[in-house]
């Protein structure tokens, strides 16, 4: 556990790690996906096996990713920002396999209108039937996922998403202080590019509104 002791002690000198530190890898989690659980004596790494070929640097860039979020402050160091650059590169590499037919088609048209038809194709796989999370995009694997509601219809809606998701993709997010940020002002005025923007959300409010379980409190959109 050398790694995980020289992380700490990179971003919290002269502190000792209070708890004993394990690392597994594993084969069920998504590729180079990773959690941290603790309680008050271990703190368990949880890594997908892919892990296990990268770099120490990188490593320990996400080791001390993981450790702010026990142990809080802000630090900066050239290993979170390794790590997190290796993140956003990782769609450079994932092959896209999977594309839903509605969602290629989606994919097309807002590549076309607003990408100019730059845009490299992501994995396009459909997510739970939800009206709190609408769509995500995944750096790891390349893969757009979006809420099974819009298989009832509304194109411009669903557009709407995959624009947002593909701006995900173009403009990946930005670091500091050991914090990730995704929804810059510059991700939020390229959102306003879309046709309609501001009628396409309370729109997009009203479908869903429509469509949500009784008693059921918006949450984030999308991730």
């Amino acid at each position: 556990m050398t790694l995980v002791h020289e992380a700490f002690n990179e971003i919290y000198p002269g502190r000792e790690l209070d708890k004993q530190a394990v690392i597994k890898y594993s084969g069920k989690f998504k590729p180079y996906n990773a959690n941290v659980r603790y309680n008050s004596e271990m703190i368990t790494f949880n890594l997908s096996k892919e892990w296990r070929k990268v770099s120490a640097e990188i490593k320990k860039g996400l080791f001390q990713s993981l450790l702010i979020k026990i142990y809080k402050g802000m630090p900066n160091t050239g290993y979170v920002d390794m790590y997190h650059s290796f993140v956003k590169n990782l769609s450079n590499y994932s092959a896209a396999t999977k594309s839903e037919p509605a969602l290629a088609e989606s994919f097309d048209r807002v590549n076309s209108r607003y990408f100019n038809g730059l845009m490299d194709k992501p994995n396009l796989v459909w997510g739970s039937f939800s009206t709190s999370r609408l769509g995500s995009y995944e750096y790891q694997s390349n893969t757009i996922k979006i809420s099974t509601i819009f298989q009832l219809g509304k194109n411009h809606l669903l557009d709407y998403i995959m624009y947002h998701e593909l701006l995900h993709k173009k403009l990946k997010f930005h670091s500091k202080s050991g914090r990730s940020f995704h929804h810059t002002t510059l991700f939020r005025n390229a959102e306003k590019k879309f046709e309609n923007q501001e009628q396409t959300e309370n729109e997009l409010r009203q479908f869903c509104r429509k469509a949500r379980p009784k008693g059921f409190i918006f949450g984030n959109w999308f991730r």
